[in-house]
């Protein structure tokens, strides 16, 4: 069965050899001055490009980012050391990156003010709060990112690789998180990076391994690698939970926002012109906005309404359109 899946996916006429994926993915190989040069250089423009798209919300930027970043290299050539059971640099050269380019976000975090609400900006808040679509698309890209690798006639496959896989934005956007000093945000935006690079090692020691990419020095090695996989496996399911418990989180906060704004539909029936505009969380409080032509109806009617549809002690907030801002207590009170 794994010869013939060998075969479909990557049939012999193809089919690159290892000594051309070692070169490509070794940058400590070969001409190791030019490829560490090229690396150190792009992957400096990858971050500064993807800084300014991200502090000026521009998707096409981050976009332009992504497609000449080569922190993928060093991660496949991780997956690729490990199959073969050989030490290399690969992992030095993500650490060092990484590490690059989080301090890049955070220089340009000094042009941020203060008072600048971090979570308005699309691209950083679409980073903050991964989940499990995050992990599965990560995945899917790795098998796509290694299946195009090892054959010949998908190279142009590579950039859209690229663009699907998020390693340098995240890593921007944890540098320019900490240099405002928010470090869950930060924290959040890590942990997709870190759920990336693991997905990418994943998937591509596991299409290395069905490939026959476990040949070293022109022998077969006679151990599968698998306390590479079994160690993988744990700092996956590490990174697993947290965006398990995120997606959860998720869930029920979307589910919470939609009985809020129901119980205050109904809070509002009896007062005519009376709508409500928008429900949102911040900061573990929900905000109800309204928009109402006359006096508000009285705020216990709103906290009794909310009993029961949202957890007891959750503060509740009325925003008006007319410029007022109502503290109605919490929940269960």
């Amino acid at each position: 069965m794994p010869g013939q899946l060998r075969a479909k996916v990557l049939p012999d006429r193809q089919r690159r050899t290892l000594d051309d994926l070692q070169e490509d993915l070794d940058l400590s190989s070969g001409d190791s001055r030019s490829k560490q040069s090229a690396f150190w250089t792009m992957l400096t423009l990858s971050a500064v490009i993807a800084a300014c798209g991200i502090l000026t919300d521009s998707t096409a930027t981050v976009i332009g980012a992504m497609i000449i970043a080569p922190l993928s290299t060093p991660i496949m050539g991780i997956a690729l050391g490990a199959v073969q059971r050989r030490h290399s640099t690969a992992a030095a050269f993500v650490a060092l990156g990484c590490l690059l380019v989080i301090l890049v976000g955070a220089v340009a975090s000094l042009v941020v003010p203060q008072s600048y609400d971090l979570l308005t900006n699309g691209q950083i808040s679409g980073r903050t709060s991964p989940g499990l679509l995050d992990l599965v698309s990560a995945l899917a890209t790795g098998f796509a990112g290694a299946v195009a690798l090892a054959r010949k006639d998908v190279a142009a496959v590579l950039p859209g690789v690229a663009i699907a896989i998020s390693l340098v934005p995240p890593l921007v956007v944890t540098g320019v998180c900490a240099g405002q000093t928010a470090w869950w945000l930060a924290l959040g935006a890590l942990v997709l990076f870190l759920s990336n690079l693991f997905a990418l090692v994943f998937a591509g020691m596991a299409v290395f391994t069905v490939l026959g990419y476990t040949r070293t020095a022109g022998r077969r090695t006679l151990h599968r690698p698998r306390r590479a996989h079994v160690m993988l496996g744990l700092l996956f399911a590490a990174v697993l939970l947290p965006l398990g418990a995120n997606t959860v989180a998720t869930v029920l906060l979307n589910t919470w926002t939609l009985r809020a704004r129901s119980a205050a539909e109904r809070w509002l029936t009896q007062t005519p012109g009376a709508a409500v505009t928008s429900v949102d969380a911040r900061s573990r409080t929900l905000y109800i906005h309204v928009r109402s032509p006359g006096d508000l109806p009285p705020i216990d009617g709103l906290l009794d309404g909310l009993r029961g549809q949202v957890p007891d002690g959750v503060p509740i907030v009325v925003d008006s359109t007319r410029g007022r801002q109502i503290t109605a207590g919490q929940v269960g009170d």
